[in-house]
């Protein structure tokens, strides 16, 4: 017959290891999922998935927002994010959504 004490004391075991596991990954993530995180041209290309030289060219270009300081570059996640969502293109079903609501107002 088992004890039942070894049984449960087995379990609580378990559940530690689980939660002291948990305990060291969390931090990871956090940073991950900050939007404030500054990046720096190789974290940026990662992000956008571009090569490094791509990227140069961006901000050479004018068109990636960057942020420099003693000849280097820095990135705002959100930023980022703005600069991925401004190339986004409409569907079919919002083009003809605005091509209504664009004659409804010219009528009036």
């Amino acid at each position: 017959m088992v004890n039942p004490f070894e049984a449960i004391d087995a379990r609580l075991s378990n559940i530690e290891s689980l939660l002291l596991d948990l305990k060291h990954s969390a931090p990871k993530t956090e940073k991950q999922n900050d939007p404030d995180e500054l990046l720096t041209v190789q974290g940026a290309a990662e992000f956008l998935s571009l090569s490094v030289p791509t990227v140069y060219g961006l901000i050479s270009k004018g068109e990636l927002p960057v942020m420099k300081r003693s000849k280097r570059c820095y990135f705002s996640k959100q930023d980022l994010l703005a600069y991925l969502k401004q190339g986004r293109k409409k569907t079919i079903r919002e083009t003809e959504q605005a091509a209504d609501d664009y004659l409804i107002q010219k009528r009036k």
